[in-house]
């Protein structure tokens, strides 16, 4: 029976405390809440006494107590570990003295302990928390409601202070989350930066030929075509102007795209497909799995932009199949389709998760972002995922002309 009525005392509390920790988070935002709050408990706590003053031992002494614990909730914005000693001494000694304690003193208590568990280390929960554990189980307590009193007091204060706790771990998980998602977001959005950037400086080597060549045919017609009518060369001079105006300021506006990156002193001609031999054989002795390269269709010449983006998309969805699959077999897949060239590039390694990692191990996002803006820049399209039944799997479709390269367009 006795248990029976302590689980109701209990949960009487634990209600009467979760309002009153609402309505306490609230009011402890203002600046003068906290001595307003221990003022108005600390007058409750008073009146109570009062009222009981026939079955009180020592009316003065247990309204000394009674205070004690309700003013150092003044103190919690000032200092919180102080604070919470200080109330729940004086909630102990109120408990062994006169086998009881004020509800308003109560809550005060509950209020400074869940705060203490919210802003401190767990050890200042446990270290006071521990006498008013204890008191009831190593320790005589006169009479059934004295020790009710004792084992709800010490059920409250176990329970606020595991509250703060839960508070103060999902705050800081939350604030663990958010860091990890900024630093990520920085990490892709510079390597996205890095990619834009060599693309553009791979579109300044392929367009600027194109640009360079009819700047140059344009003024050798004009030279080398005897009699040519007066208003015929000054067409063919100036598009050659034009031309060279063109790329004067293709190459401002991709100096301002790669500002960010390196200088770049390589010279070397950039690769096509007709290098995909040389990077499937090296992709094979770097692994030691096996990598082969597929060719179907009648070969047909490519525009370089075209090219050049094949090249690297299959350059890039084989350094992740060696990063993230590592010894898998590798198929690379070019399939020339009429007006388009359907690219695969599929391994059987491990199945990837949701965001193209393989065991939880770093994400392939940065490479399928830079295939992806490649396979658009040229008007393509680019897809990626895991295989039917293992592995992770690139196809893309690219036009064999390039429309912008080729003259095409407004």
């Amino acid at each position: 029976m006795a248990i029976a009525t302590t689980m109701v005392h209990v949960s009487r509390y634990a209600i009467l405390m979760r309002r009153a920790g609402m309505d306490a988070r609230r009011l402890l935002r203002a600046p003068a809440a906290a001595p307003v709050a221990a003022t108005v408990l600390g007058v409750l706590a008073a009146a109570e006494v009062i009222m009981r003053l026939e079955g009180s031992i020592d009316p003065m002494g247990e309204l000394l107590l009674a205070l004690c614990v309700t003013a150092p909730l003044a103190l919690v914005r000032v200092d919180v570990v102080t604070a919470a000693a200080t109330g729940a001494a004086a909630m102990l000694l109120s408990v062994v003295t006169f086998g009881r304690a004020t509800v308003a003193g109560v809550l005060a208590l509950l209020v400074v302990l869940h705060l203490l568990a919210l802003r401190r280390r767990a050890r200042w929960s446990v270290l006071l928390v521990t006498p008013l554990l204890g008191y009831p189980i190593v320790a005589p307590v006169a009479g059934g409601t004295a020790r009710t009193s004792a084992v709800v007091i010490a059920a409250l204060a176990v329970l606020a202070a595991g509250l703060g706790r839960a508070r103060r771990t999902g705050a800081e998980a939350a604030q663990r989350r958010a860091s990890t998602q900024t630093v990520a977001d920085a990490v892709l959005e510079h390597a996205a930066r890095g990619e834009r950037a060599r693309i553009a400086r791979e579109l300044h080597d392929v367009v600027a030929h194109h640009i360079s060549m009819i700047s140059v045919q344009a003024e050798t017609a004009r030279l080398a075509t005897p009699g040519m009518p007066a208003a015929g060369a000054e067409r063919l001079s100036a598009i050659g102007d034009t031309a060279r105006a063109a790329l004067t300021e293709m190459r401002r506006l991709l100096g301002v795209l790669r500002e960010d990156a390196p200088a770049a002193t390589d010279r070397t001609p950039q690769p096509g497909l007709d290098q995909l031999n040389e990077l499937v054989d090296e992709a094979r002795d770097f692994t030691g799995a096996s990598a082969r390269l597929i060719v179907r269709g009648p070969v047909i010449p490519l525009d370089p932009g075209v090219e050049l983006t094949a090249y690297r998309i299959v350059q890039e969805a084989l350094s992740n199949a060696r990063r993230h699959a590592p010894g898998a077999a590798v198929d690379v897949e070019l399939d020339y389709a009429g007006d388009a060239l359907r690219l695969r590039i599929r391994d059987n390694g491990p199945a990837p998760d949701g965001d193209g990692a393989v065991n939880g191990v770093g994400g392939r996002r940065h490479g399928l972002l830079g295939m992806r803006e490649r396979a658009a820049m040229v008007e393509g399209e680019l897809w990626t995922g895991p295989a039917p039944s293992s592995g992770f799997v690139v196809e893309a479709v690219l036009p064999v002309m390039w429309a912008n390269a080729a003259g095409g367009g407004e």
